[in-house]
């Protein structure tokens, strides 16, 4: 099996031994893309930054340092161990260390000393594995969000047919709904006399767009009745409620659904008054279940604030007044006390609810269906609504994390309670983007950041991971952004919204953080170690292969007798004083390092003579420590002299270096060709000839 460059699978490959590295590679590198990590802390940075774009970790067991026991356990912490098979490669087979392993989530073993075609099966087979996996759940997924869509547009659907039979605008549906979420989460956050979770408001919320369904079997006549009904009239228009919650009884296969039985409360008891003077059970106080309740002042409020053909809108607040002062009937006192609440800015919340962007397909297949002539028998309405399921089934597994939903249409953001009262922010924020609150979180660069990556999925492809700051409660902390966007099934896709969470990865983050600083400095000085050097150099050297750089190795001499007469400790002290002296007289991008005992690493820009440059650095580094005499030898070489190859430019350097200490300490010298073999003369200190780099 043969794999294209562009697409070949990242194996990381995890042993303090070269060699074993090298073998490995070698077996594997013509087919699959090899990153090597030479200690666990490499390994975990590399999984950080590569993520679920590893398909496949060998990891050694014993490493110093941190070991392959250790690696898992990190990759447990951070849950890759779920998505990153990993295959053990050690000498060591005792059935301990191996049960241990397993447990912890590894997929194999594999023994040294390497079989070509064992190590190529079973990496071929561990991935392939994996792959048919991740298949799976992605199929299984996008089943889940294809039935949610399709079940949302099935409401849709039937809301519109409801509202285009009675002449009303679209908006109504999407008012009722916004209207009745914002009563139930100030209901909650008021009393707990009425239980309501997270879920509770999401169905009542979605089951009230189908609260007027009856009115698809009253007469049109009378449903557009631009004047003031007849008593027989009303009494017709009456019977929707009774009409809607019968064609929901009638679905013996899905009675036992909680979304069938909260829109049939509704459907039937949305027009029941709190006094017992509704229809069209004439049911009193808490008898009528709280979803009606809810629905039917948010009904009464929007047909109060609506044109209809019968009358003009009220302005908002005359509405609510007449609803506070009875004249529309009697309610609940708690709820009169959450509209009382809500309503400096209810007004605000329902014109940012803007109304669904129904497609064109879809009001035209929800007038074909107002002309079919069984419409009336309720059959076509059981077939729409045997698709109807309870929403989030995303969430169910997840506790303790920021979880969102967002829609475009209308731009909404919904978060889940324990996320809302950790961010500090409402659960229910509409218009979001445009709210003060909601930048200071996330900050607008953020917000560009994940909104440009949401909308460059794609159906095939929706889930994406960012890793990000949010600002909240006085501090900053690093989240991960898990999330799957959401496309309508249009030609093109449309992308509708996303649902996700955040998961707040600061400790863990900070830790790795620690770890890769600490495998990638001196301990003693806080400088660069020589690999962590040699990297940022090279990489420096490839980004700007014209640039003007120098390399220079400098080495304290008699250090030894720092040491000798002073103490370890003192000679510590020399050591880091040299590393703050360097700090403070090189610049922000030069590189210092500690590549040894008493030996350091510059590499620096210079602009147009390095001689000046190191003049400069070598007389600030002379002197004396609390009366110790320092004095260094330094070897330098120039990219422009050697090349563009770390290894040719550090060889250079030293050589320039053992000229120096081979004949009189205390000076430096620039490479030249002349020390390619014996060295034989020293450059003065301000030796300007042949070898001095000048640009």
């Amino acid at each position: 099996m043969k794999f294209d460059s562009i697409q070949q699978p990242k194996i990381l490959i995890v042993d303090d031994s070269e060699m074993n590295r090298s073998i490995l590679t070698d077996m594997l590198g013509d087919e699959y893309e090899i990153i090597e990590a030479e200690d666990g802390a490499e390994a975990i940075a590399a999984l950080q930054k590569y993520g679920l774009g590893i398909s496949l970790v060998l990891l050694d067991i014993v490493m110093p340092h941190m070991d392959g026991f250790e690696v898992l356990t990190v990759m447990d912490q951070k849950h890759w161990i779920e998505d990153i098979p990993v295959i053990v490669i050690s000498a060591e087979s005792g059935s301990d260390q191996m049960e241990q392993a397993y447990e912890m989530g590894v997929t194999d073993f594999i023994a040294r000393p390497f079989d070509r075609l064992i190590v190529r099966r079973r990496v071929v087979n561990t991935i392939l594995l994996y792959a048919k996996q991740k298949k799976l759940v992605g199929l299984l997924a996008d089943q889940i969000y294809e039935k949610e869509y399709h079940n949302s547009m099935m409401v849709d659907i039937l809301s519109h047919i409801v509202e285009f039979r009675n002449g009303e605008s679209g908006r109504h549906i999407i008012r009722v709904r916004t209207l009745t979420e914002v009563l139930l989460r100030q209901l909650q956050r008021k009393t707990d006399r009425y239980p309501l979770s997270q879920a509770d408001i999401n169905l009542i919320s979605m089951a009230s767009a189908l609260h007027d369904i009856g009115k698809i079997a009253v007469d049109e006549q009378i449903l557009n009745k631009p004047g003031r009904l007849t008593a027989e009239e009303f009494e017709v228009m009456k019977t929707h409620s009774m009409v809607g919650g019968e064609m929901l009884k009638n679905l013996p296969a899905y009675e036992s659904e909680p979304f069938i039985k909260t829109a049939y409360e509704i459907c039937r008891w949305h027009h029941e008054r709190y006094d017992g003077r509704g229809y069209p059970d004439g049911l009193v106080g808490d008898d009528i279940p709280i979803s009606a309740q809810i629905v039917a002042l948010a009904d009464v409020y929007d047909a109060l604030t609506s044109d209809r053909c019968y009358k003009k809108a009220y302005p908002h607040d005359n509405a609510v007044d007449m609803i506070l002062n009875g004249q529309c009937g009697v309610f609940n006192p708690l709820l009169l006390d959450c509209l009382r609440d809500v309503a400096t800015s209810l007004a605000e919340e329902l014109e940012n609810a803007s109304v669904r962007t129904y497609r064109t397909e879809l009001r035209q297949l929800s007038q074909k269906m107002i002309h079919r002539q069984d419409l009336f028998a309720s059959e076509r309405s059981m077939q729409l609504l045997e698709h109807e399921r309870i929403k989030y089934n995303f969430f169910i597994a997840m506790t303790e994390e920021v979880q969102f939903e967002y829609t475009v249409t209308p731009s909404m953001l919904t978060l889940s309670g324990w996320g809302a009262k950790k961010l500090g922010l409402d659960e229910v924020i509409m218009e979001p983007w445009q709210k003060e609150e909601v930048l200071q979180v996330f900050g607008a660069d953020t917000h560009r950041k994940l909104s440009k990556l949401l909308h460059d999925t794609t159906p095939e492809h929706p889930v994406i991971t960012y890793e990000c700051l949010l600002q909240y409660s006085g501090q900053s902390r690093w989240h991960r952004f898990i999330a799957r966007a959401m496309w309508s099934a249009d030609d093109p896709p449309v992308y509708t919204g996303s649902i996700g969470k955040f998961v707040d990865i600061h400790d863990s983050w900070m830790e790795l953080k620690n770890l890769k600083r600490q495998a990638s400095h001196d301990m003693l000085t806080g400088l660069s170690n020589h690999i962590y050097a040699k990297k940022q150099i090279q990489t420096k050297i490839d980004h700007n292969p014209n640039g003007s750089y120098l390399l220079a190795i400098l080495d304290l001499d008699q250090f030894k007798a720092a040491n000798d007469s002073r103490g370890h400790m003192f000679g510590d002290q020399v050591l880091r004083y040299m590393a703050e002296k360097l700090r403070q007289n090189t610049h922000h991008g030069d590189i210092v390092a500690r590549v040894g005992g008493d030996e350091f690493l510059l590499f620096l820009e210079y602009q147009t003579n390095a001689e000046e440059l190191i003049r400069h650095i070598f007389n600030a580094v002379t002197g004396y420590y609390e009366g110790f005499p320092i004095s260094v030898s330094m070897g330098i070489a120039c990219m422009s002299v050697v090349g563009h190859e770390y290894g040719k430019l550090f060889q250079a350097a030293d050589q320039a270096l053992y000229s120096v200490k081979r004949m009189e300490r205390g000076q430096y010298r620039f490479y030249d060709d002349s020390m390619q073999g014996i060295l034989s003369s020293i450059s003065p200190i301000d030796n300007t000839e042949k070898g001095v780099c000048q640009k």
